[in-house]
C-alpha cells in the first residue's frame, strides 16, 4: 500500500455487504471496479423479486437481478448485467447503464445516471446525479445534481497524488471513492480519482479532488488536493 492512500477497511465496513467478495485480496479500493464484470458473469442473475412497474424498461432482463422489497418505478431504465439489492428504490427516469452492483436499501433517483459502479448499503444518489466508475460507501448521500466525473480532459490514465509522489491507477476512467457516511452537497463535482475518507463532507457547489481526510468538511470555493506542499505534475 502506497503511503498516504487509505486502506479498504479505512473506507468501508464490509461486514454486512452481500458483495464483499469484490473487495477481497485488493491493494487499492478502486481495483474492485475491475472485478465487476467477472463477478456478474459468475453470479446467478435473472430473478426479479421486487415491485417492478410494467412501464419500467429492463434491457437484457435475464442479466438483471432485483432483490426482495425493491421498487422500480415507471420510466426507469436498467441495462444488464446488473444487481439491485433488497429494499432499494430505482426512481422514475433513473438510467442504469450496466455493470452496476448495489447493496440493500439504496436509492438511485430521477435522472440519475449510473455506470460501472458499486453502491454499498444505504447509499443514495437520489436526484440528477452522474455516478461513473465509482464506489459509494455505506450511508453515503449525494445531494441533488452532484456529479462524480470519471474522465480527464487529456484522456490519460488517472493519477492520484499521495504523500511520497503520485500513483497511477491504470484506469482511463475512474470517478470517486466515497467512504462510509460521507456526504456530497448539491451541485458539487468530484474530479476523477477523488477519494473521500469516512464521514467527510463536501458543501454545495464545490469542486474537489485528491484525497480528503476523515471527518473533514470542505466549505466555500475550495479545491482539496492531497499533500499540496509538493507540487507534482500529473502528466
Amino acid at each position: 500500500m502506497a503511503k498516504g492512500l487509505p486502506e479498504i477497511h479505512e473506507l468501508f465496513d464490509l461486514e454486512t455487504y452481500s458483495h464483499k467478495k469484490l473487495f477481497q485480496n485488493l491493494e487499492y479500493a478502486w481495483q474492485a471496479l475491475d472485478k465487476i464484470s467477472k463477478y456478474l458473469k459468475e453470479s446467478t442473475l435473472g430473478y426479479h423479486q421486487g415491485d417492478i412497474s410494467p412501464q419500467a424498461f429492463l434491457e437484457n432482463p435475464d442479466q438483471i437481478s432485483i432483490g426482495i422489497g425493491s421498487v422500480v418505478e415507471p420510466g426507469a431504465y436498467i441495462q444488464g448485467p446488473c444487481i439491485i439489492g433488497n429494499y432499494c428504490t430505482i426512481r422514475h427516469g433513473a438510467y442504469l447503464r450496466g455493470n452496476t452492483i448495489t447493496g440493500d436499501h439504496c436509492v438511485i433517483g430521477h435522472t440519475t445516471e449510473v455506470k460501472g459502479s458499486i453502491f454499498l448499503n444505504h447509499a443514495q444518489a437520489a436526484h440528477f446525479s452522474y455516478v461513473g466508475d465509482s464506489i459509494i460507501g455505506n450511508y453515503v448521500n449525494l445531494g441533488a445534481g452532484a456529479k462524480l466525473a470519471n474522465l480527464l480532459f487529456r484522456k490519460k490514465n488517472i493519477k492520484i497524488p499521495i504523500q511520497d509522489g503520485i500513483i497511477d491507477t491504470d484506469r482511463r476512467k475512474l470517478g470517486a471513492i466515497l467512504g462510509d457516511h460521507s456526504q456530497i452537497g448539491c451541485n458539487s463535482v468530484t474530479n476523477p480519482g477523488t477519494i473521500l475518507k469516512k464521514s467527510s463532507c463536501v458543501h454545495p457547489c464545490i469542486n474537489v479532488g485528491g484525497i480528503v481526510s476523515e471527518e473533514y468538511v470542505i466549505k466555500g470555493n475550495t479545491e482539496i488536493i492531497s499533500y499540496p506542499q509538493k507540487n507534482y505534475v500529473l502528466s
